[in-house]
């Protein structure tokens, strides 16, 4: 990638409507199989307005959307905090910013602030990560 300093952006990707298959597939290849997350009644019983979607699934997100930019086997770290919830119906934009670049470990690095945003603005996943550059 070209273009690489500190404070630039990569352009944005949106995912969603996040829907039920969604959550269950991700469900099912992580072995996470929490009721809250398909059971409505369930959510309902303990106060959520629906099933909400599993946590990691964002930060999954997140995550193929940096290594569509730089690929699998750069990653070096990637951290991430999950904010609010996300419901069925949600759209959510991942963005990054540049934070720096450094050399560790005999390689040039990356380093990006990572947000994965609902439409209504509402951040869901904040985090940090970084990458060998080629």
């Amino acid at each position: 990638m070209t273009g690489l300093a500190p404070g630039a952006r990569l352009p944005e990707r949106g995912f969603g409507p996040v829907t039920m298959t969604d959550v269950v597939r991700y469900q099912g290849a992580s072995g996470d199989l929490n009721p809250m997350h398909h059971d409505d009644e369930l959510a309902r019983a303990a106060g959520y307005p629906a099933a909400f979607s599993v946590g990691m699934l964002g930060a999954g997100w997140l995550a193929a959307y940096c290594t569509d930019h730089f690929g699998e086997e750069s990653v070096r770290r990637f951290r991430t905090r999950f904010t609010q919830v996300v419901y069925r119906g949600d759209r959510l934009t991942a963005s990054a910013e540049v934070v720096r670049l450094f050399e560790q470990d005999g390689e040039r690095r990356l380093e990006l602030a990572i947000q994965l945003r609902r439409d209504d603005g509402a951040l869901v996943v904040d985090g940090s990560a970084e990458f060998a550059l080629t």
